[in-house]
């Protein structure tokens, strides 16, 4: 089910519990600013989620509150996992879901890398 990204963070949310090594994740990266890993539901050969290690919950909520220095870190992890998985040829796509309308389902911000395959349409019928 959609979140609503008004809400407050959840500190029980599952990619904070990832966070918090409660859960585990088959770890691609990881620095300061960010973690990445496998989906466990992929949906393209490559299909890698990266996330905050802090508690925002949504692209509006980490663009409003976060510093300069966390915006930085964690757009530079994105395109280091894309560098060390070597999809910059033939490309990529990245995704970021907001809300109930973009089918936002765990109240953390996360960004989909994927890869390894064609993507044709911007968003499916």
């Amino acid at each position: 089910m959609p979140i609503d990204p008004k809400l407050p963070y959840d500190n029980d949310n599952i990619f904070a519990r990832i966070l918090r090594g409660e859960l585990p994740c088959s770890k691609v990266y990881e620095d300061d600013h960010a973690l990445a890993f496998n989906d466990i539901r992929p949906q393209a050969p490559v299909h890698v989620l990266v996330i905050p290690k802090a508690p925002f919950v949504s692209w509006d909520d980490f663009t409003a509150k976060a510093s300069d220095a966390q915006i930085a870190g964690f757009m530079r992890a994105v395109g280091e996992v894309t560098r060390q998985l070597e999809l910059d040829q033939p490309g990529y796509r990245l995704m970021v879901n907001m809300g109930g309308h973009g089918h936002q389902e765990v109240a953390h911000l996360h960004v989909h890398i994927f890869g390894g395959r064609q993507f044709f349409h911007m968003i499916a019928d």
